[in-house]
Protein backbone atom coordinates (compact mmCIF):
# COMPACT_ATOMS: atom_id res chain seq x y z
CA UNK A 1 0.00 0.00 0.00
CA UNK A 2 1.21 3.49 -0.77
CA UNK A 3 1.35 5.98 2.08
CA UNK A 4 1.05 9.75 2.14
CA UNK A 5 3.12 11.34 4.87
CA UNK A 6 2.21 14.98 4.31
CA UNK A 7 -0.39 16.63 2.15
CA UNK A 8 2.25 18.48 0.16
CA UNK A 9 3.94 15.21 -0.72
CA UNK A 10 0.62 13.59 -1.48
CA UNK A 11 -0.15 16.14 -4.16
CA UNK A 12 2.97 15.10 -6.03
CA UNK A 13 1.94 11.46 -6.14
CA UNK A 14 -0.34 9.82 -8.65
CA UNK A 15 -3.73 8.74 -7.32
CA UNK A 16 -3.87 5.05 -6.51
CA UNK A 17 -6.81 2.66 -6.58
CA UNK A 18 -7.34 2.68 -2.82
CA UNK A 19 -6.24 5.00 -0.02
CA UNK A 20 -3.68 4.32 2.66
CA UNK A 21 -4.95 6.00 5.82
CA UNK A 22 -2.39 7.79 7.98
CA UNK A 23 -2.60 9.68 11.22
CA UNK A 24 -3.91 13.17 10.52
CA UNK A 25 -1.77 16.25 10.91
CA UNK A 26 -2.86 19.90 11.00
CA UNK A 27 -1.56 20.41 7.46
CA UNK A 28 -3.42 17.53 5.83
CA UNK A 29 -6.84 17.58 4.28
CA UNK A 30 -8.89 16.03 6.42
CA UNK A 31 -20.29 7.40 5.34
CA UNK A 32 -26.56 8.54 4.92
CA UNK A 33 -27.22 5.77 2.72
CA UNK A 34 -26.43 5.80 -0.99
CA UNK A 35 -28.75 8.09 -2.92
CA UNK A 36 -32.05 6.85 -4.23
CA UNK A 37 -32.31 5.63 -7.81
CA UNK A 38 -31.92 8.40 -10.35
CA UNK A 39 -34.71 9.73 -12.48
CA UNK A 40 -34.86 11.38 -15.87
CA UNK A 41 -35.13 14.95 -14.59
CA UNK A 42 -33.00 17.24 -16.76
CA UNK A 43 -29.54 17.93 -15.40
CA UNK A 44 -26.79 20.37 -16.15
CA UNK A 45 -24.16 19.36 -18.65
CA UNK A 46 -20.85 19.42 -16.76
CA UNK A 47 -18.81 20.12 -19.84
CA UNK A 48 -19.70 23.09 -22.11
CA UNK A 49 -18.24 26.12 -20.39
CA UNK A 50 -15.72 24.06 -18.47
CA UNK A 51 -14.77 21.42 -21.03
CA UNK A 52 -11.27 20.17 -20.36
CA UNK A 53 -10.86 22.53 -17.42
CA UNK A 54 -10.22 21.50 -13.84
CA UNK A 55 -12.92 21.78 -11.22
CA UNK A 56 -10.95 24.61 -9.67
CA UNK A 57 -11.85 26.79 -12.67
CA UNK A 58 -15.53 26.80 -11.71
CA UNK A 59 -16.95 29.72 -9.75
CA UNK A 60 -19.19 27.43 -7.69
CA UNK A 61 -16.22 25.29 -6.71
CA UNK A 62 -14.33 28.42 -5.67
CA UNK A 63 -17.28 29.38 -3.49
CA UNK A 64 -17.27 25.89 -1.97
CA UNK A 65 -13.54 26.16 -1.22
CA UNK A 66 -14.14 29.45 0.58
CA UNK A 67 -16.93 27.87 2.62
CA UNK A 68 -14.75 24.93 3.64
CA UNK A 69 -11.98 27.31 4.69
CA UNK A 70 -14.38 29.44 6.74
CA UNK A 71 -16.52 26.72 8.29
CA UNK A 72 -13.96 23.94 8.78
CA UNK A 73 -10.63 25.79 8.76
CA UNK A 74 -9.30 24.09 5.65
CA UNK A 75 -6.32 25.66 3.93
CA UNK A 76 -7.86 27.28 0.84
CA UNK A 77 -4.65 27.06 -1.16
CA UNK A 78 -4.40 23.33 -0.51
CA UNK A 79 -8.01 22.78 -1.53
CA UNK A 80 -7.35 24.84 -4.65
CA UNK A 81 -4.45 22.52 -5.47
CA UNK A 82 -6.66 19.45 -4.98
CA UNK A 83 -9.51 20.69 -7.19
CA UNK A 84 -7.04 21.85 -9.84
CA UNK A 85 -6.19 18.17 -10.40
CA UNK A 86 -9.81 16.99 -10.57
CA UNK A 87 -12.31 17.13 -13.42
CA UNK A 88 -16.06 16.80 -13.92
CA UNK A 89 -17.03 13.49 -15.52
CA UNK A 90 -19.96 13.58 -17.98
CA UNK A 91 -20.33 9.79 -17.86
CA UNK A 92 -21.22 10.09 -14.17
CA UNK A 93 -24.15 12.34 -15.08
CA UNK A 94 -25.17 9.84 -17.74
CA UNK A 95 -25.11 6.99 -15.23
CA UNK A 96 -27.14 8.96 -12.68
CA UNK A 97 -29.69 10.05 -15.28
CA UNK A 98 -30.25 6.62 -16.78
CA UNK A 99 -33.62 5.21 -15.71
CA UNK A 100 -33.23 2.32 -13.31
CA UNK A 101 -33.96 -1.02 -14.97
CA UNK A 102 -36.84 -2.72 -13.16
CA UNK A 103 -36.00 -6.40 -13.21
CA UNK A 104 -38.42 -9.07 -12.04
CA UNK A 105 -37.32 -10.95 -8.93
CA UNK A 106 -36.37 -14.11 -10.84
CA UNK A 107 -33.85 -12.12 -12.90
CA UNK A 108 -32.71 -9.84 -10.07
CA UNK A 109 -32.03 -12.77 -7.75
CA UNK A 110 -29.61 -14.50 -10.11
CA UNK A 111 -27.40 -11.42 -10.21
CA UNK A 112 -26.60 -11.76 -6.52
CA UNK A 113 -27.57 -15.25 -5.39
CA UNK A 114 -25.36 -17.43 -7.55
CA UNK A 115 -22.59 -20.00 -7.04
CA UNK A 116 -19.78 -17.47 -7.46
CA UNK A 117 -21.04 -15.11 -4.75
CA UNK A 118 -21.97 -17.97 -2.46
CA UNK A 119 -18.53 -19.57 -2.66
CA UNK A 120 -16.89 -16.16 -2.45
CA UNK A 121 -18.84 -15.53 0.73
CA UNK A 122 -17.65 -18.79 2.26
CA UNK A 123 -14.04 -17.90 1.45
CA UNK A 124 -14.43 -14.37 2.81
CA UNK A 125 -15.95 -15.77 6.01
CA UNK A 126 -13.07 -18.22 6.44
CA UNK A 127 -10.47 -15.50 5.88
CA UNK A 128 -12.13 -13.13 8.35
CA UNK A 129 -13.75 -15.49 10.85
CA UNK A 130 -12.28 -13.73 13.88
CA UNK A 131 -13.52 -10.27 12.89
CA UNK A 132 -16.96 -11.61 11.97
CA UNK A 133 -17.29 -13.43 15.29
CA UNK A 134 -16.20 -10.31 17.15
CA UNK A 135 -18.69 -8.18 15.22
CA UNK A 136 -21.49 -10.54 16.15
CA UNK A 137 -20.46 -10.37 19.80
CA UNK A 138 -20.26 -6.56 19.82
CA UNK A 139 -23.18 -5.64 17.56
CA UNK A 140 -25.37 -8.75 17.49
CA UNK A 141 -25.36 -9.01 13.70
CA UNK A 142 -24.81 -12.55 12.34
CA UNK A 143 -21.70 -13.12 10.20
CA UNK A 144 -23.70 -14.25 7.18
CA UNK A 145 -25.59 -10.93 6.99
CA UNK A 146 -22.39 -8.88 7.06
CA UNK A 147 -20.74 -11.17 4.51
CA UNK A 148 -23.76 -11.01 2.20
CA UNK A 149 -23.81 -7.20 2.27
CA UNK A 150 -20.15 -7.05 1.26
CA UNK A 151 -20.78 -9.71 -1.38
CA UNK A 152 -23.71 -7.87 -2.93
CA UNK A 153 -22.01 -4.48 -2.76
CA UNK A 154 -18.52 -5.24 -4.06
CA UNK A 155 -18.13 -8.99 -4.58
CA UNK A 156 -15.97 -9.13 -1.45
CA UNK A 157 -13.77 -6.27 -2.54
CA UNK A 158 -13.46 -7.38 -6.15
CA UNK A 159 -15.28 -4.34 -7.51
CA UNK A 160 -15.19 -1.25 -5.28
CA UNK A 161 -15.62 1.26 -8.11
CA UNK A 162 -13.44 2.94 -10.71
CA UNK A 163 -14.11 6.65 -10.18
CA UNK A 164 -12.12 9.03 -8.05
CA UNK A 165 -14.48 9.70 -5.16
CA UNK A 166 -13.60 13.40 -5.24
CA UNK A 167 -14.53 13.67 -8.92
CA UNK A 168 -17.73 11.65 -8.56
CA UNK A 169 -19.00 13.75 -5.68
CA UNK A 170 -17.87 17.03 -7.23
CA UNK A 171 -19.49 16.24 -10.57
CA UNK A 172 -22.79 15.51 -8.84
CA UNK A 173 -22.48 18.44 -6.44
CA UNK A 174 -21.88 21.03 -9.15
CA UNK A 175 -23.35 19.56 -12.35
CA UNK A 176 -26.40 17.58 -11.23
CA UNK A 177 -29.02 20.07 -9.98
CA UNK A 178 -31.54 17.34 -9.18
CA UNK A 179 -29.54 16.32 -6.10
CA UNK A 180 -26.82 18.95 -5.89
CA UNK A 181 -27.50 19.82 -2.25
CA UNK A 182 -27.20 16.18 -1.19
CA UNK A 183 -23.93 15.60 -3.02
CA UNK A 184 -22.47 18.94 -1.93
CA UNK A 185 -22.96 17.78 1.67
CA UNK A 186 -21.41 14.42 0.84
CA UNK A 187 -18.41 16.20 -0.70
CA UNK A 188 -18.06 18.23 2.49
CA UNK A 189 -18.14 15.04 4.57
CA UNK A 190 -15.67 13.39 2.23
CA UNK A 191 -13.09 16.14 2.70
CA UNK A 192 -13.63 16.04 6.45
CA UNK A 193 -13.07 12.28 6.63
CA UNK A 194 -9.98 12.36 4.42
CA UNK A 195 -8.52 15.02 6.68
CA UNK A 196 -9.38 13.01 9.79
CA UNK A 197 -7.92 9.80 8.38
CA UNK A 198 -4.89 11.42 6.71
CA UNK A 199 -5.90 10.28 3.21
CA UNK A 200 -4.93 12.02 -0.01
CA UNK A 201 -8.40 13.15 -1.21
CA UNK A 202 -7.45 12.39 -4.81
CA UNK A 203 -6.61 8.76 -4.05
CA UNK A 204 -9.79 6.87 -3.08
CA UNK A 205 -11.85 5.23 -5.80
CA UNK A 206 -15.52 4.36 -5.56
CA UNK A 207 -18.81 4.15 -7.42
CA UNK A 208 -20.14 6.81 -9.78
CA UNK A 209 -22.24 8.07 -6.85
CA UNK A 210 -19.23 8.32 -4.53
CA UNK A 211 -19.84 5.19 -2.45
CA UNK A 212 -16.63 3.76 -1.02
CA UNK A 213 -14.91 0.65 0.24
CA UNK A 214 -15.95 -2.97 0.68
CA UNK A 215 -19.34 -1.95 2.05
CA UNK A 216 -19.86 1.04 -0.30
CA UNK A 217 -20.41 3.70 2.35
CA UNK A 218 -21.29 7.22 1.32
CA UNK A 219 -19.09 9.79 3.12
CA UNK A 220 -21.80 10.76 5.62
CA UNK A 221 -22.28 7.08 6.47
CA UNK A 222 -18.53 6.76 6.87
CA UNK A 223 -18.60 9.66 9.32
CA UNK A 224 -21.52 8.20 11.27
CA UNK A 225 -20.88 4.45 11.22
CA UNK A 226 -17.30 3.59 10.22
CA UNK A 227 -15.27 2.09 13.06
CA UNK A 228 -11.63 1.28 13.70
CA UNK A 229 -12.45 -2.32 14.48
CA UNK A 230 -8.90 -3.59 14.86
CA UNK A 231 -7.71 -0.59 16.92
CA UNK A 232 -4.84 0.32 14.59
CA UNK A 233 -5.71 4.02 14.67
CA UNK A 234 -7.38 4.15 11.25
CA UNK A 235 -10.79 3.47 9.71
CA UNK A 236 -9.81 1.79 6.46
CA UNK A 237 -12.86 0.47 4.61
CA UNK A 238 -10.90 -0.24 1.42
CA UNK A 239 -8.12 -2.63 2.41
CA UNK A 240 -8.98 -3.68 5.95
CA UNK A 241 -11.86 -6.19 5.96
CA UNK A 242 -11.92 -6.02 9.76
CA UNK A 243 -12.82 -2.34 9.72
CA UNK A 244 -15.35 -2.92 6.92
CA UNK A 245 -16.95 -5.80 8.83
CA UNK A 246 -17.20 -3.82 12.05
CA UNK A 247 -18.55 -0.79 10.18
CA UNK A 248 -21.28 -2.74 8.36
CA UNK A 249 -22.32 -4.40 11.62
CA UNK A 250 -22.33 -1.04 13.40
CA UNK A 251 -24.49 0.42 10.62
CA UNK A 252 -27.03 -2.35 11.14
CA UNK A 253 -26.98 -2.08 14.92
CA UNK A 254 -27.52 1.67 14.87
CA UNK A 255 -30.34 1.26 12.38
CA UNK A 256 -32.25 -1.04 14.71
CA UNK A 257 -31.00 -4.59 14.13
CA UNK A 258 -32.52 -6.93 16.73
CA UNK A 259 -30.19 -9.72 17.74
CA UNK A 260 -31.69 -13.18 17.61
CA UNK A 261 -34.83 -12.03 15.80
CA UNK A 262 -35.91 -13.43 12.41
CA UNK A 263 -35.42 -11.66 9.10
CA UNK A 264 -37.93 -13.31 6.77
CA UNK A 265 -39.79 -16.60 6.26
CA UNK A 266 -41.68 -17.96 3.26
CA UNK A 267 -45.46 -17.87 3.45
CA UNK A 268 -48.49 -19.35 1.73
CA UNK A 269 -51.57 -17.30 0.87
CA UNK A 270 -55.23 -18.04 0.32
CA UNK A 271 -58.51 -16.23 0.05
CA UNK A 272 -59.19 -12.78 -1.35
CA UNK A 273 -57.92 -10.48 1.41
CA UNK A 274 -54.15 -10.95 1.09
CA UNK A 275 -53.53 -8.92 -2.13
CA UNK A 276 -54.36 -5.70 -0.30
CA UNK A 277 -51.80 -6.57 2.37
CA UNK A 278 -48.80 -6.84 0.03
CA UNK A 279 -46.10 -4.24 0.81
CA UNK A 280 -45.19 -2.22 -2.29
CA UNK A 281 -43.23 0.50 -0.52
CA UNK A 282 -40.29 0.36 1.88
CA UNK A 283 -41.89 0.93 5.28
CA UNK A 284 -41.55 -0.67 8.72
CA UNK A 285 -43.78 -3.73 9.21
CA UNK A 286 -47.16 -2.74 10.64
CA UNK A 287 -49.33 -5.86 10.78
CA UNK A 288 -48.89 -8.62 13.31
CA UNK A 289 -48.43 -12.20 12.17
CA UNK A 290 -51.73 -12.99 13.91
CA UNK A 291 -53.58 -10.39 11.81
CA UNK A 292 -51.99 -11.67 8.64
CA UNK A 293 -52.95 -15.25 9.54
CA UNK A 294 -56.55 -14.14 9.96
CA UNK A 295 -56.52 -12.86 6.39
CA UNK A 296 -55.09 -15.93 4.75
CA UNK A 297 -51.31 -15.46 5.12
CA UNK A 298 -49.65 -18.45 6.77
CA UNK A 299 -45.92 -18.42 7.65
CA UNK A 300 -44.14 -21.62 6.66
CA UNK A 301 -41.75 -21.52 9.60
CA UNK A 302 -42.34 -21.02 13.34
CA UNK A 303 -42.76 -17.36 14.26
CA UNK A 304 -44.52 -15.51 17.06
CA UNK A 305 -48.03 -14.30 16.29
CA UNK A 306 -47.14 -11.01 17.97
CA UNK A 307 -44.22 -10.39 15.59
CA UNK A 308 -44.73 -7.33 13.33
CA UNK A 309 -44.49 -8.40 9.70
CA UNK A 310 -44.92 -7.22 6.13
CA UNK A 311 -46.21 -9.39 3.31
CA UNK A 312 -43.88 -9.52 0.30
CA UNK A 313 -44.81 -10.72 -3.17
CA UNK A 314 -41.91 -11.67 -5.44
CA UNK A 315 -42.31 -12.35 -9.14
CA UNK A 316 -41.10 -15.85 -9.88
CA UNK A 317 -40.55 -17.17 -13.37
CA UNK A 318 -43.73 -19.28 -13.28
CA UNK A 319 -45.66 -17.88 -10.32
CA UNK A 320 -45.43 -15.41 -7.47
CA UNK A 321 -43.76 -16.37 -4.22
CA UNK A 322 -44.71 -14.89 -0.86
CA UNK A 323 -42.64 -14.05 2.18
CA UNK A 324 -43.09 -12.37 5.53
CA UNK A 325 -40.47 -9.75 6.29
CA UNK A 326 -39.85 -8.69 9.88
CA UNK A 327 -38.15 -5.76 11.59
CA UNK A 328 -34.68 -7.02 10.67
CA UNK A 329 -35.74 -7.26 7.03
CA UNK A 330 -36.68 -3.59 7.19
CA UNK A 331 -33.26 -2.82 8.71
CA UNK A 332 -31.60 -4.30 5.61
CA UNK A 333 -33.55 -1.80 3.49
CA UNK A 334 -31.87 0.99 5.48
CA UNK A 335 -28.72 0.00 3.58
CA UNK A 336 -30.50 0.23 0.24
CA UNK A 337 -34.14 1.28 -0.07
CA UNK A 338 -35.25 -1.70 -2.11
CA UNK A 339 -37.31 -4.71 -1.09
CA UNK A 340 -35.62 -6.78 -3.78
CA UNK A 341 -32.18 -5.76 -2.51
CA UNK A 342 -33.06 -6.76 1.04
CA UNK A 343 -34.37 -10.14 -0.08
CA UNK A 344 -31.29 -10.77 -2.22
CA UNK A 345 -29.05 -10.00 0.76
CA UNK A 346 -31.06 -12.28 3.01
CA UNK A 347 -31.22 -15.22 0.61
CA UNK A 348 -27.53 -14.90 -0.23
CA UNK A 349 -26.74 -14.85 3.49
CA UNK A 350 -28.63 -18.10 4.04
CA UNK A 351 -26.90 -19.84 1.15
CA UNK A 352 -23.51 -18.72 2.46
CA UNK A 353 -24.32 -19.83 6.00
CA UNK A 354 -25.47 -23.26 4.84
CA UNK A 355 -22.43 -23.86 2.64
CA UNK A 356 -20.05 -22.53 5.30
CA UNK A 357 -21.56 -24.89 7.86
CA UNK A 358 -21.32 -27.87 5.50
CA UNK A 359 -17.75 -27.14 4.52
CA UNK A 360 -16.74 -26.65 8.13
CA UNK A 361 -18.52 -29.66 9.59
CA UNK A 362 -16.04 -31.76 11.48
CA UNK A 363 -13.19 -29.48 10.51
CA UNK A 364 -14.08 -26.02 11.78
CA UNK A 365 -11.08 -23.78 11.04
CA UNK A 366 -9.53 -22.07 14.01
CA UNK A 367 -10.25 -18.36 14.22
CA UNK A 368 -7.14 -16.41 13.42
CA UNK A 369 -6.35 -13.47 15.66
CA UNK A 370 -5.01 -11.61 12.64
CA UNK A 371 -7.51 -9.89 10.39
CA UNK A 372 -6.89 -10.63 6.73
CA UNK A 373 -6.08 -7.60 4.56
CA UNK A 374 -6.72 -7.07 0.89
CA UNK A 375 -3.46 -6.69 -0.95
Amino acid sequence: MKSFNLFGIALLLSACAAPAPLRPSPDTLVASSPPAAADTTSVADPSPANAGKSLASRADVQAFIREMATQHRFNAAQLQAVFSRAYAKPDIITAMSRPAEAKPWYDYRTIFVNPKRIQGGVEFWRANAAALAQAEQVYGVPPEIVVAIIGVETQYGGNMGKYRVLEALSTLAFAYPRRAAYFRKELENYLLLTRAEGIDPLAPRGSYAGAMGLGQFMPSSFQSFAVDFDDDGHRDLWRNPGDAIGSVANYFKKNGWRSGQPVAVPASVSGTAYPALVSRQVNPPQSSVARLRAQGVIPEAPVSDAQPAMLLELQGRDRSEYWLGFDNFYVITRYNRSLLYAMAVYQLSQEIRERYARSSAGAMPEHSTRIARIE
